[in-house]
């Protein structure tokens, strides 16, 4: 699928990491390094702009490594950017950690998946089919 797309960024498109990723890394777009004390939580720039077709969104993900190695993670995982927004990408990043992380220019801050989406037409009922699992929530299944 085509995407347009404006780069107001110093850095090059998203791209995908290998042939078979599912997300493509963005970088953040920032004049000076940006400080993220421990639980602290910033809006960091990417200088990217895009216009998805309808039914499609683009999904802010975290990345495992920065979230593993540094707790740093995208507050609003994932975060929805929708067909309609036409404004600059943000990525909400929060730092979990109990040191201070320096977010620099280029840096690879999230990951962003493009997701086909279905648009619901709701059909109120008063009742609902049976299943085995029926009204068992968080934990229904035990432990195993």
């Amino acid at each position: 699928m085509t995407v347009n797309i404006i780069n107001k960024s110093h850095h090059d498109l998203p791209q995908y990491a290998t042939a078979l990723s599912a997300g493509m890394d963005l970088r953040a777009n920032l004049d000076s390094a940006v400080s993220l004390a421990p639980m602290e939580r910033k809006l960091i720039p990417t200088g990217l702009f895009i216009s998805l077709p309808a039914g499609y969104e683009a999904q802010v993900r975290p990345r495992s490594g920065l979230a593993l190695k540094k707790g740093v993670t995208v507050l609003n995982a994932p975060g929805t950017i929708d067909a309609d927004y036409r404004g600059e990408i943000g990525v909400i990043l929060i730092n979990l950690s109990d040191e201070t992380f320096i977010i620099n220019d280029g840096e690879r801050i999230a990951q962003m998946v493009i997701s086909h989406h279905e648009t619901v037409l709701w059909n109120q009922v008063s009742t609902l089919d049976d299943t085995n699992r029926g009204i068992g929530g968080f934990g229904h299944s035990g432990i195993k």
